[in-house]
C-alpha cells in the first residue's frame, strides 16, 4: 500500500474537535548572539494553530465549538498528538481537550 503524499498543509482540514498546529522553533542563537548547535536547542511546548475542526457533538447532538482558532498561540503537551509531515515541515494534530493553554498577548 502506498503512503499518502500531502503536497500542501492547506489541504489538511481537521475533523470534529481536532486542531492542526506547528511547533514554534526555539531560536538557535543566544541573546548575546552565539549560535547554538541544533542538538542543544530544546523543543518549545509552544505552537501556532493552523486549522481547527468544526467541533465535536455533545450528547444532545449539538455541536460544541473548538476553544481555539487559526492564528492562536497555544501550549502543547511534550508528548502526544499525531505527527504529520508535509515536505520537510512537521505538524501535529491534537484534540482540543489535549491543548494545555491558549497564550493571550
Amino acid at each position: 500500500m502506498a503512503a499518502t503524499i500531502i503536497r500542501n498543509v492547506k489541504a489538511l482540514a481537521p475533523l470534529l474537535d481536532r486542531v492542526l498546529v506547528q511547533r514554534i522553533k526555539a531560536e538557535p542563537k543566544t541573546a548575546s548572539g552565539i549560535f547554538l548547535p541544533e542538538s542543544t536547542v530544546e523543543k518549545l511546548n509552544e505552537a501556532k494553530v493552523l486549522a481547527v475542526g468544526p467541533g465535536a457533538f455533545d450528547q444532545q447532538g449539538k455541536r460544541v465549538a473548538v476553544s481555539v482558532q487559526a492564528g492562536d498561540r497555544v501550549l502543547i503537551p511534550p508528548f502526544g498528538g499525531t505527527p504529520v509531515k508535509v515536505g520537510e515541515e512537521e505538524y501535529t494534530i491534537f484534540r482540543d481537550h489535549e491543548l494545555l493553554a491558549k497564550i493571550n498577548e
